[in-house]
């Protein structure tokens, strides 16, 4: 859970880092990629840990696959409610694509 849990933190600041940026186009890009590139530390120092703690229980394939479910939930309420930007049905669909692939990676065959 402890890996879970210091994913999710991690995302929330990449997708800041990524993504929060476009809300601010009046400033230079120099500065917004100086910006994002601390938020990004941070992220790193979540990031780290969680991989390093979570290897072991979790294969790396299942980690990164846990990072990227985490980093469409992060991104999905990110852009409803910071961007502003509807969540349509294809993204959804998509998604849900996504999590099939989950249950493969993570089903013993």
């Amino acid at each position: 859970m402890h890996t879970v849990l210091l994913l999710t933190i991690s995302n929330i600041f990449m997708t800041f880092a990524w993504y929060g940026h476009l809300k601010f186009k009046g400033y230079p890009l120099f500065t917004v990629i100086l910006a994002s590139w601390g938020i990004a530390f941070v992220e790193y120092c979540f990031q780290v840990p969680a991989n390093r703690i979570g290897h072991g229980q979790f294969s790396a394939a299942q980690l990164k696959t846990i990072q990227e479910v985490i980093t469409l939930v992060v991104f999905s309420i990110f852009s409803v409610v910071y961007l502003k930007e509807a969540l349509k049905w294809n993204y959804v669909v998509g998604f849900a694509f996504i999590v099939v692939a989950v249950f493969i990676i993570f089903k013993e065959w």
